[in-house]
């Protein structure tokens, strides 16, 4: 299956009424309603139950709807019974142990979907690598299996696993390490460098952003409705992005009706590996 073509992806509490109300309006491409960290243990019930009207009310304007379940096994059989449904598009997987792991959690939606007659491999998966433990292994997760739709690592958790500050500086190899193994398996590397907990430094979150996407991240999630747009901005391509590219493929074509292998464009020389970048961001556009 192809890579989705996310940007921004916003967590609303599944049972946070007023969120769940707002969030279409929030202009982000998904919507991740979480079952885990945002929901005590006392209100996993709660959240389950509250799926079905939270799912059809944040997709009113065309956002996709992602689950976030929880990580123990009793309590993932449970949210995916209740998060599989054709409103759904997607699953996060926290903590993820390995590619056995995304596999069994696969064996287990399949069964659901059968059940209410949705197609097989309607749910697609976005999985977070959060452990030590699990990092060797971010390739073969990457390529686990076909619902496998992104890739991130949870830097607040794997900084603390390994006593460590989260930020730019100690997750930058893991996430890079993130990147290669997404790109590798055609799905998108989902994440950012750097560590965002003060909300009102827009400012900061653009810089930290703009390098994010230079260094290959494609789409990140957020918790604060402040940060879709800026998400949507610096990870989607701008219109001066997409006119440069369809200006530097015309020049392209046209060298090599001439029977041309490279060209100058606008001071550079231009070869096919700059080509496709250039079809990958009108692809993006679209």
């Amino acid at each position: 299956m192809p890579a989705p073509n996310w940007r921004s992806l916003l967590f609303v509490p599944a049972t946070a009424e007023r969120f769940v109300a707002k969030a279409h309006t929030r202009g982000a491409d998904v919507i991740i309603l979480d079952l885990e960290d945002s929901i005590p243990p006392g209100e996993k019930q709660a959240a389950r139950d509250a799926l079905p009207a939270a799912a059809k009310m944040v997709s009113q304007a065309g956002a996709q709807v992602c689950v976030r379940i929880n990580r123990p096994m009793e309590m993932s059989i449970g949210d995916i019974a209740a998060a599989v449904m054709p409103e759904v598009s997607a699953l996060m997987l926290p903590k993820l142990m390995g590619p056995e792991h995304v596999k069994l959690l696969s064996e287990v939606v399949a069964a659901r979907e059968a059940a209410l007659g949705l197609p097989h491999g309607h749910t697609r998966f976005i999985g977070v690598v959060e452990t030590p433990q699990a990092l060797p292994q971010l390739h073969a997760i990457a390529h686990a299996d076909p619902r496998m739709a992104a890739l991130g690592i949870g830097s607040e958790d794997l900084a603390t696993e390994l006593e460590a500050e989260p930020g730019a500086d100690s997750m930058y190899v893991y996430a890079m390490l993130t990147v290669a193994a997404a790109r590798g398996a055609g799905i998108l590397p989902l994440g950012s460098v750097g560590a965002f907990a003060d909300f009102s430094d827009l400012e900061g979150y653009r810089a930290s952003l703009k390098r994010s996407r230079k260094l290959g991240f494609g789409c990140t999630a957020c918790i604060h409705p402040l940060h879709v747009p800026i998400i949507n901005e610096e990870y989607g391509p701008s219109l001066a992005d997409v006119d440069r590219a369809r200006r530097l493929i015309a020049a392209f074509d046209q060298a090599l009706a001439q029977g041309l292998g490279a060209v100058a464009f606008e001071g550079a020389m231009i070869d096919l590996p700059v080509v496709d970048r250039a079809r990958k961001v009108l692809a993006r556009a679209r």
